[in-house]
């Protein structure tokens, strides 16, 4: 039971992490160092002079305001909470956009831009 709770509260304070981050943060990837999708995701956004900030999964704590989850957390509270399983996981005003397909779509559509207006 102790460790299921453990779990629990780690994920909680994960979604708490994630749910700051993008009710105040126009545009936030969730990503992972060595993924060449979130290479590409990231590349897309900063030719459209889009301003995102970008959390490595694989790299450690996330930490956002005095809150701190492991990568693996947040990335589970994602899956869980917003059924995204994959990086890049990118949000946009606070909701999920989607991964690297979807965002480059988005970008290259205008929706994105239209979005951030």
């Amino acid at each position: 039971t102790h460790t299921h709770t453990h779990t629990f509260s780690t994920t909680m304070a994960a979604k708490s992490i994630i749910s700051a981050l993008i009710s105040q943060n126009p545009v936030v990837v969730f990503s992972k160092s060595y993924c060449p999708f979130c290479h590409r995701v990231k590349a897309v956004l900063a030719d459209k002079g889009v301003e995102f900030l970008a959390f490595e999964l694989d790299q450690g704590k996330v930490e956002y305001e005095g809150q701190s989850a492991s990568g693996s957390d947040v990335q589970a509270a994602v899956a869980e909470n917003w059924a995204h399983r994959t990086v890049p996981a990118v949000f946009v005003k606070g909701e999920l956009l989607g991964g690297c397909d979807d965002t480059t779509a988005a970008a290259q559509s205008g929706k994105l831009e239209a979005l951030l207006a």
